[in-house]
C-alpha cells in the first residue's frame, strides 16, 4: 500500500500543469491569480528590439492567457472508509468576468470514486464568485452508493463499538444537495444570505449486531434498514478577508448558519441546526502558513441518524474514520503549519521541487448530546504532502493518528483542509 502511495504521488508530481506558474524570460506567468508579462530584450541591441518568442514559449503565451484551468488525475487510489478503489479529482479555476483581473477565481473540486466492492461515490464542494465578489455560491454536493458502518450515537458507544461486517455495517445510498447562496454587505467584508439543504439517506442490509443498537431503533431502524428524507431552509452570516478562500495565506473567516428542517417544508422530521466556524490564516515566511480553526456543530430535536454532528472527516480530525464519533454536539479545534518549498527554479529539478511542500497539525475533538455536556475527547495529531497543481491550488496526502482508537488513517483530496 505504501508503494501505491509513492507511485501515486510521484504521478502527481510529473502530472503536466495546464497553468504556467513558474516565472521565465519572455514567457506570460500567472502569479497569484494575476497575469503578468516579462518582454525580452537583445543584450547587445542599443535599439532594445524585442526578441521573437520561440513555437514553445508562444505555446505557453497561449495556455497562460486561458481563462479556464484545470487538471484530472486518475487512477488506483485508497481511502479510509472505502479502502482500495479505482478513482478520479478534478480542480477547475476560473473567473465569471474573464476581463477582471482582480475577481477572485471560481473553484470547483470534484471527486468520483469506484469501490471494488461494488460502489461509488461523487462529490463536490465548489466555490464561484460573481460581480466583482459582491455575490458567492458555495455548498456541498454529493451522491454516494456504498458500503458504511454505523458505530451508535454518543461517544461512549463510539468508542467501543467494532467495527467489522458483524457489528457495523451497512448499505448506503443517498444525495445531498446543499447550495449557499451569499450577499455581500455594502462594501464591507460581511455576506449574508440563505441556503437549502435537501438530502435523502437510505440504510439496507444493516449488520446483525447494529440492528440492536438503540439509536438505531429508537430512529425507526427496522432489520430491512432505515430511510429519510430532510427538507431544510436556513440563514448564513460570514466575515471573510481570506486573500485566497480556497488556500488562504492570511486572513480571517468566520460563519454562522443556521438550518431549520420541518414537516411543513417535506422533511420527514422536524429538527435543527446551529453551527460556528472560525479560522485565522496567519503567514511566517514565503509560502509559509500558520492557519487554526475553532467550530461548534450542533443539533437539536428529532435527530435522524445521518444528521447528526460528525467528528472524523476529511476537513476536520483527519485519522478518525467518518461518522465514527457523532453525537448531539461537536466541537473541534485544530492548529495547521503549511509550508512550500521554494526554490530558484534553476533547472526541472528545482522547477518540479518548488511545487511540493508538507503540513503538519494537532488537534482535538469534543462530544457530547448538547452544547454545554462534554462526554468526551479526541485528540488528533497528523502531517501531509501537498503538491501544487495550479497557482496557490493544492493536491493534499495526509496521515492522521486516532490517539483514542490507536489508530491511523490516510487520506487524498482536492484543496486545503480548511
Amino acid at each position: 500500500m505504501k508503494r501505491n502511495i509513492i507511485i501515486l504521488a510521484l504521478a502527481l508530481i510529473l502530472l503536466p500543469s495546464t497553468i504556467i506558474n513558474a516565472q521565465e524570460d519572455g514567457i506570460t506567468l500567472i502569479e497569484n491569480g494575476q497575469l503578468k508579462v516579462n518582454t525580452v530584450f537583445n543584450q547587445g541591441d542599443s535599439t532594445k528590439q524585442a526578441t521573437p518568442l520561440s513555437k514553445k514559449e508562444l505555446r505557453k503565451l497561449e495556455v497562460a492567457k486561458r481563462n479556464v484551468h484545470y487538471n484530472i488525475l486518475g487512477g488506483p487510489s485508497y481511502t479510509p472508509d472505502f479502502g482500495i478503489l479505482i478513482g478520479g479529482s478534478s480542480l477547475v479555476t476560473f473567473r465569471m468576468n474573464p476581463s477582471d483581473s482582480l475577481q477572485l477565481r471560481s473553484v470547483i473540486p470534484a471527486s468520483i470514486a469506484v469501490m471494488l466492492n461494488g460502489g461509488v461515490s461523487i462529490q463536490s464542494k465548489p466555490q464561484l464568485f460573481f460581480k466583482h465578489d459582491k455575490f458567492r455560491i458555495f455548498g456541498q454536493f454529493s451522491y454516494k452508493n456504498s458500503l458504511e458502518n454505523f458505530y451508535g450515537v454518543g461517544y461512549n458507544t463510539n468508542k467501543d463499538w467494532v467495527r467489522s461486517d458483524s457489528t457495523s455495517r451497512y448499505r448506503y445510498s443517498g444525495v445531498q444537495i446543499n447550495p449557499w447562496f451569499l450577499f455581500r454587505i455594502k462594501e464591507s467584508n460581511f455576506f449574508i444570505g440563505p441556503q437549502l439543504d435537501i438530502t435523502y439517506d437510505k440504510m439496507i442490509k444493516p449488520a446483525k449486531f447494529m440492528k440492536e443498537l438503540p439509536s438505531y431503533i429508537e430512529a425507526g431502524g427496522t432489520a430491512d434498514g432505515y430511510k429519510n428524507f430532510s427538507s431544510g431552509i436556513g440563514f448564513l452570516l460570514s466575515y471573510d478577508t481570506r486573500d485566497v478562500p480556497a488556500n488562504a495565506y492570511k486572513g480571517i473567516y468566520l460563519n454562522v448558519q443556521g438550518m431549520m428542517y420541518e414537516r411543513f417544508i417535506g422533511s420527514d422530521d422536524s429538527f435543527y441546526r446551529l453551527d460556528f466556524d472560525y479560522r485565522q490564516y496567519k503567514t511566517v515566511g514565503k509560502r509559509k502558513v500558520i492557519a487554526w480553526t475553532v467550530q461548534s456543530k450542533n443539533v437539536f430535536g428529532d435527530v435522524p441518524l445521518n444528521k447528526y454532528s460528525l467528528l472524523g472527516t476529511p476537513f476536520d480530525l483527519r485519522g478518525y474514520y467518518t461518522g465514527q464519533y457523532r453525537d448531539k454536539t461537536a466541537h473541534l479545534m485544530i492548529a495547521e503549519y503549511r509550508q512550500m518549498f521554494n526554490t530558484d527554479k534553476s533547472n526541472w529539478i528545482k522547477k518540479m521541487i518548488s511545487h511540493l511542500g508538507f503540513v503538519a497539525w494537532g488537534g482535538c475533538g469534543f462530544m457530547g448530546p448538547n452544547p454545554v455536556k462534554i462526554e468526551g475527547v479526541l485528540p488528533n495529531l497528523g502531517v501531509g504532502l501537498r503538491i501544487e497543481v495550479q497557482p496557490r491550488m493544492n493536491i493534499r496526502f495526509d496521515l492522521g493518528r486516532n490517539m483514542v482508537n490507536k489508530q491511523n488513517l490516510f487520506y487524498f483530496n482536492m484543496t486545503e483542509a480548511f
